[in-house]
C-alpha cells in the first residue's frame, strides 16, 4: 500500500469516525429517516458536479439496476439502522461495532469472492473479532432490550457495508468511483424522500443543522468518494482497513465532545475487534506469535487489485 493510500485511509477514518458524533447531535431535532435523507441528498449534491466534470455519470448507462441494489444494501438500509441504533447506544459504541465490517468481508469471501479469500491467521482473526463483538454484547449492551436492539441494528448495518463492498467490486468495479458515489447517494435520497417528508421537522437548533450539513458533505459525500476509490484501487479487503481507525476516532470524539463514558469491556472489545479485523484482512501477526501459530495468511485479492 502506497503512502498516498495510507494518507487517504487516515483522512477517511477521521472523517467517518466523526459521522457517529454528527448523527448523535442531529438526532436531537431530526428523525432517523429525515437525517438519512438529508445526508444522502447533500452528499449527492456535492458529488454530482465532480462526477459530471469527470464524465463519470455517462458510464452508468446500463448499470442502474446494480446501482439501486448497491444503494439499498450499502447506503439506505445501513444508514437507517445505524441512525436508529444511536437512539439507544452511545456514538462511540456504534463506531466500534461498525468495525466488524472486515470480519464480515472475510467470512463472505470464503463463499462468494475467491479473489478476496483468506486462510490461516485471517481465520483466527475472524474468531478473535467475533469474541470482541460477543464481549460488547455481553457487557456494554446487556442493560435492556432497547440497548441490545440498538447494538444489533448497527451490527446488521456493518454486514450491509461488507456485502456492498464485495458487490461493488464484482459488478461496478470498472466504473469511476465519483459516478458510483453520486448515483448511490441520489438513489438513496429518492428512496427515503417519502419517509423524510412525513417526519419533516417543524424547528431545529443550529447545532443539529450544522451536524447534518457536516454529515452530508464530509461524512457521506467526501467519505464515500474516498472509500469507493480505495475499493477500486485496492480491493474490498484492504479498503475495509479504514474500519480499524474510524472507531478510534469515534471513541475519541464521543468521549471528548459528547462526554460519553467507556468501560474496560468497551476498550477490550475494541481491541479484539480491531485486532481480529486486522488479521481477517490479511494483516501480519506479531513475529513471536507467527512462529508458533498457524501459517500467515495471504489475501490474493487485494494484491491483484493494485
Amino acid at each position: 500500500m502506497s503512502r498516498r493510500h495510507l494518507l487517504v485511509l487516515a483522512v477517511l477514518a477521521a472523517t467517518w469516525g466523526a459521522s457517529y458524533l454528527f448523527i448523535k447531535v442531529g438526532l436531537r431535532d431530526f428523525s432517523s429517516s429525515f437525517l438519512v435523507f438529508a445526508r444522502t441528498a447533500l452528499a449527492a449534491a456535492v458529488l454530482a458536479p465532480i462526477a459530471y466534470r469527470r464524465g463519470a455519470l455517462r458510464e452508468l448507462q446500463g448499470a442502474w439496476g446494480a446501482i439501486v441494489v448497491l444503494a439499498v444494501v450499502q447506503v439506505a438500509v445501513p444508514f437507517l439502522l445505524i441512525t436508529e441504533g444511536e437512539h439507544h447506544i452511545p456514538s462511540a459504541l456504534a463506531g466500534i461495532l461498525v468495525a466488524s465490517a472486515p470480519i464480515y468481508t472475510a467470512l463472505l469471501a470464503l463463499r462468494f469472492a475467491e479473489s478476496e479469500r483468506v486462510t490461516g491467521w485471517a481465520l483466527v482473526g475472524i474468531l478473535v473479532g467475533i469474541v470482541g463483538v460477543v464481549l460488547l454484547f455481553g457487557v456494554d449492551l446487556s442493560g435492556d432490550t432497547e440497548t441490545l436492539l440498538g447494538g444489533l441494528m448497527v451490527l446488521v448495518a456493518s454486514l450491509g457495508y461488507s456485502v456492498g463492498a464485495l458487490y461493488l467490486k464484482a459488478r461496478l468495479g470498472t466504473l469511476q468511483p465519483a459516478g458510483i458515489a453520486t448515483a448511490t447517494m441520489g438513489v438513496s435520497a429518492l428512496l427515503l424522500a417519502p419517509f423524510a417528508l412525513v417526519s419533516f421537522p417543524s424547528a431545529a437548533g443550529a447545532d443539529s443543522v450544522a451536524a447534518v450539513l457536516a454529515l452530508g458533505v464530509l461524512g457521506t459525500g467526501v467519505a464515500f468518494l474516498l472509500f469507493y476509490s480505495l475499493i477500486s484501487e485496492l480491493g474490498a479487503s484492504k479498503a475495509s482497513l479504514v474500519a480499524y481507525l474510524a472507531p478510534v476516532f469515534a471513541v475519541l470524539y464521543g468521549v471528548t465532545l459528547l462526554g460519553e463514558a467507556i468501560s474496560v469491556a468497551t476498550v477490550a472489545g475494541l481491541a479484539l475487534i480491531l485486532g481480529g479485523s486486522y488479521l481477517g484482512a490479511g494483516g501480519r501477526p506479531p513475529r513471536w506469535l507467527s512462529r508458533t501459530g498457524p501459517s500467515r495468511s495471504t489475501s490474493p485479492g487485494p494484491a491483484r487489485a493494485r
